[in-house]
């Protein structure tokens, strides 16, 4: 399968230390992974680099075919959906929801003179309605609760149907109710065929939605296991990563991990 994203010995470092050491990875356009690791692991860097925020201090990153540092960024990140609580803080409070999703369509946040065509305003309410916001379509951002501003968050990334979607940390801070619902939505959107490829970060393996295939544990900026899930997700695998005893279970396509005895 085409590769949409590769990291060929890449290092990015800050204050002499490597936030992220000498990574090779690949995501194929078909797989879905999910990036865990402790803080401080180099989750979020990795997600920069492939939102071609920050560029590696050495190596090679090549995002949808194009070598990072010898491509206009500017015309690659359009083909690319990030959705993050840092996006999150920059979305105006009082900007509608159907207007934050639809400014994805010129890159913008907070609505100003762009002439939309109706192509779009269409497509944004289409995507409203497949994450359940279509009822909010006129409400501010500044009045959804955490768990629906997640949402309008992915709403708004996947809006120009990019070919590769990063997500960082969707489900932080939710509650157990809005958990499981954006969970539910992720698996089912991850199983679709037409679905691009996906990148989560998270810290939990409670919140690996079903339908992702592929598992990258991170350490110290460096890779304890990568691969398809039923293979790189252990007790042993976990243990290493974390620093301390996991037993891993799994059920109906999701897991639990606890400290073991």
């Amino acid at each position: 399968m085409p590769q949409v994203l590769e990291f060929s010995d890449v290092v990015v470092r800050r204050n002499a230390r490597d936030i992220v050491d000498h990574l090779d990875w690949e995501v194929s356009d078909d797989q879905r992974w999910v990036v865990l690791g402790p803080n401080g692991a180099g989750k979020t860097t990795i997600l920069q680099l492939a939102d071609t925020l920050i560029h590696p201090t050495s190596g090679a990153v090549t995002i949808l075919g194009e070598r990072l540092g010898r491509t206009d960024v500017f015309e690659l990140r359009p083909r690319i959906g990030f959705a993050s609580s840092a996006m999150a803080r920059r979305i105006p409070a009082e900007e509608t929801v159907l207007d934050v999703v639809l400014t994805a369509a010129f890159s913008v946040v907070g609505r100003w003179r762009e002439d939309y065509e109706d192509i779009d305003e269409r497509r944004a309410l289409r995507v409203l309605a497949e994450w359940r916001l279509d009822d909010l379509a006129d409400r501010t951002f500044g009045t959804l609760s955490d768990g629906e501003q997640k949402r309008v968050q992915i709403a708004r990334s996947i809006m120009t149907d990019p070919e590769l979607l990063l997500l960082d940390e969707p489900t932080a801070s939710l509650d157990l109710g809005a958990r499981e619902d954006l969970l539910t939505l992720l698996g089912g959107y991850a199983q679709a065929p037409t679905t691009p490829a996906m990148v989560m970060v998270t810290h939990h393996v409670e919140e690996i939605p079903v339908g992702f295939t592929h598992v990258l544990l991170l350490r110290d900026g460096r890779a304890v296991a990568s691969g398809p899930i039923a293979e790189a997700l252990t007790g042993e695998s976990l243990t290493e990563t974390f620093g301390t005893p996991i037993t891993l279970r799994e059920e109906d396509g999701r897991f639990t991990a606890r400290a073991a005895r």
